[in-house]
């Protein structure tokens, strides 16, 4: 085993997601102790992050989601402390927790995903739905785990979905809804994951289906045909690299009736949960969560 030093896992913050953060960081800091690395847990919001420096950190396994965890600040202030970490740079974190700019650049490189809009206070609703059709989904462009996402169905509750995102966000984005089934498509380094099929309660993957509940479903093999898998983690890797994200990260998407795919949207630091998904991949491509989190410490690097 390489000699990774002392580690430490970033865990908890201060975003909307810090339950979940906490949950992956001691899944991840469990396993790194159980294969001899010297490891110690790191909440930034309770310490300031300059204090990795009195503990002699050599590198940092990000396990942080949401804002000032996976958008880019963290990652500035290690590469300003000189520590190597987890995951996306600077740019690629901020730019994958940006729905709207992420959306920009995938369909500037031929990526297919939903039609959006980005919508205010005081959006013609009538007007929103004619260009996008109905039903829509609306949510914060910079938020994760479906956090103020609500799925309108009539152009009378535009408005509260509107205001429902804008109190996660002041940027927030309408998009056509895709009907279909959900997958994720993960990766390690330059290697694609298989594809997970998720099955939520009544088609609804929220929060607590994503995190807490046990009658969420999740299918790996996925059922697809291997040769159309196989053609979805090359796109991935391709909306990946457009992006500029390195490390690991997760894609989710829609396979519609057809055949055809949407993407939604990318993580690029997924949960490490035991309801998580990354890490359901893995075991399936050979991985156990031990190894799996070894392999994404021996891709942290300095820049």
């Amino acid at each position: 085993m390489a000699d990774f030093g002392r580690v430490a896992v970033l865990m908890g913050g201060i975003s909307a997601e810090r339950e979940v953060s906490l949950m992956s960081g001691r899944a991840v800091l469990a396993a790194l102790e159980a294969a001899g690395v010297e490891a110690f847990a790191f909440d930034p919001a309770q310490r300031s992050i300059c204090d990795l420096r009195g503990e002699r950190a050599d590198r940092a396994f990000i396990a942080l989601h949401g804002r000032q965890g996976e958008d880019g600040t963290v990652q500035g202030a290690l590469e300003m402390l000189g520590i190597p970490y987890t995951g996306s740079g600077v740019a690629a974190s901020a730019l994958a927790m940006d729905k709207m700019r992420t959306k920009m650049v995938w369909i500037a490189g031929g990526i297919p995903t939903p039609t959006w809009e980005a919508v205010g206070p005081g959006v013609d609703a009538d007007a929103l739905c004619a260009r996008l059709g109905l039903p829509l989904v609306i949510k914060p462009a910079r938020e994760g785990s479906t956090l103020g996402l609500t799925r309108v169905e009539r152009a009378a509750d535009v408005a509260a979905a509107c205001d429902r995102a804008l109190a996660h966000d002041r940027l927030v984005i309408a998009e056509s809804f895709i009907a279909g089934r959900e997958y994720t498509a993960g990766f390690v380094g330059e290697e694609p994951l298989p594809l997970v099929r998720i099955e939520a309660p009544g088609g609804n993957y929220d929060y607590h289906s994503k995190y807490f509940s046990d009658e969420t479903r999740y299918h790996c093999p996925c059922g697809l045909p291997p040769e159309r898998e196989r053609e979805i983690q090359a796109i991935t890797m391709r909306a990946a690299a457009l992006l500029g994200c390195e490390g690991w990260g997760r894609a989710d998407l829609i396979v519609r009736e057809d055949g055809s795919v949407q993407f939604l949207e990318m993580n690029t630091s997924p949960g490490m949960t035991g309801h998580s998904l990354v890490p359901m991949a893995a075991r399936e491509a050979g991985y156990d969560f031990g190894r799996l989190v070894l392999r994404i410490l021996e891709g942290a690097r300095a820049r």
